[in-house]
């Protein structure tokens, strides 16, 4: 019988997360490694029936707050060597089912953002009692996985740890499937014309991404040049996000597709990717839009676009809402875009296969 890793999740479906895991989940599995998958009802990651090795178990619980006793009995019954949970409330699940489970399994937390940054827009009582979980729930695990440096740093000031107690594992990102998938044609009809240039961005349309930021620097570019925006991904702020476009004159130059299941065909066919985050962990769009060759500019927001484009030497980085900064490093990449080798290149550390290495090192599954 192969060794066990058990995976508990709770997604939307169509996160960084679910991406992120969903990589990992095929390459361990296509190794050889058993996986029981541990969902929420209701809850991704949704992955194919079909993966060898994936035991799909759905707690019988439909949040993550009443998650507990469904685990710890699975933790009894199953007692697998390890299991890795991501973000906050299904760490703090796993970490007090495992205490009154009382089983040797060896519990990995992730973390996927930068923490701090993340609950600044929070309130007082969520932003407590993430910091409460962390600080006394987070020296219990026996191994902490983050996607970058600088998330790293912010996750040990918080929870009062050594900086390196936490390991830093590039996110599986680039594998064969995102190639693949790349070579599709979008469902879009700008994507199916000749047309000017296409600036792209890609996710929730929520505060955290303010995109309100890139449709105002569009719309100064949008004066000097000809060119076309278009945002994948859904979210609260998306009459927002279109007032505000129609408010600046350019509502028939930006597209708001809502969310595709396959974002990549769009990426190998857009001139320019734009991440305006004020806050990310190491952004998996923005890896991949340099595995498809595609340019970037990000705001140097922490923590992961300033690992990832290298300090700016593969793609400007500017400060965080600023929409005139942003504007100007749009332009200057569209007049002198970078060797598109070089950028693909640059994305090589996310590879699934070089990520799963570390993985299965950190995870103590190495043979």
């Amino acid at each position: 019988m192969p060794e066990t890793l058990a995976i508990f999740l709770a997604t939307s479906g169509h996160s960084g997360v679910d991406r992120v895991m969903g990589n990992l989940i095929r390459e361990l599995s296509s190794r050889g490694l058993a996986v029981d998958l541990l969902r929420i009802k209701g809850h991704g990651p949704y992955l194919p029936d079909t993966l060898p090795l994936v035991r799909k178990i759905e707690l019988s619980t439909s949040h993550v707050n009443s998650a507990l006793i469904p685990l710890v009995r699975y933790l009894k019954q199953e007692a697998p060597p390890v299991i890795l949970t991501d973000k906050d409330r299904v760490n703090r699940i796993a970490l007090l089912a495992r205490r009154i489970a009382n089983v040797p399994t060896r519990v990995a937390i992730r973390v996927g953002t930068t923490v701090s940054q993340n609950l600044a827009r929070r309130g007082w009582l969520h932003r407590t009692m993430q910091y409460f979980s962390i600080r006394h729930f987070y020296p219990w695990a026996d191994t902490i996985i983050v996607p970058s440096r600088g998330a790293a740093e912010d996750l040990a000031r918080i929870a009062r740890l050594p900086v390196h107690h936490i390991k830093v594992l590039p996110s599986p990102v680039v594998g064969p499937e995102l190639d693949r998938l790349s070579q599709e044609v979008p469902d879009h009809p700008w994507f199916r014309e000749t047309s000017p240039p296409i600036i792209l961005g890609v996710g929730e349309l929520c505060a955290r991404k303010d995109f309100a930021t890139l449709i105002r620097a569009f719309a100064k570019i949008r004066s000097e040049r000809p060119c076309r925006l278009v945002i994948l991904g859904e979210g609260r702020k998306r009459s927002e996000l279109q007032r505000l476009a129609a408010d600046l004159g350019i509502g028939d130059e930006v597209s708001l597709p809502g969310f595709v299941p396959n974002p990549y065909a769009f990426m190998k066919r857009a001139t320019l990717f734009v991440l305006s985050s004020n806050c990310e962990g190491a952004p998996v769009v923005l890896i991949e839009s340099l595995a498809l060759g595609l340019p970037a500019v990000s705001t140097d927001c922490p923590s992961g676009p300033r690992e990832i484009l290298q300090d700016g030497r593969i793609g400007p980085l500017v400060p965080i809402g600023d929409n005139e900064a942003l504007a100007r490093a749009i332009n200057a990449t569209l007049d002198n875009p970078p060797d598109p080798a070089l950028l693909r290149f640059a994305a090589t550390p996310y590879s699934v296969k070089e990520s799963a290495d570390r993985y299965l090192a950190a995870l103590g599954l190495l043979p």
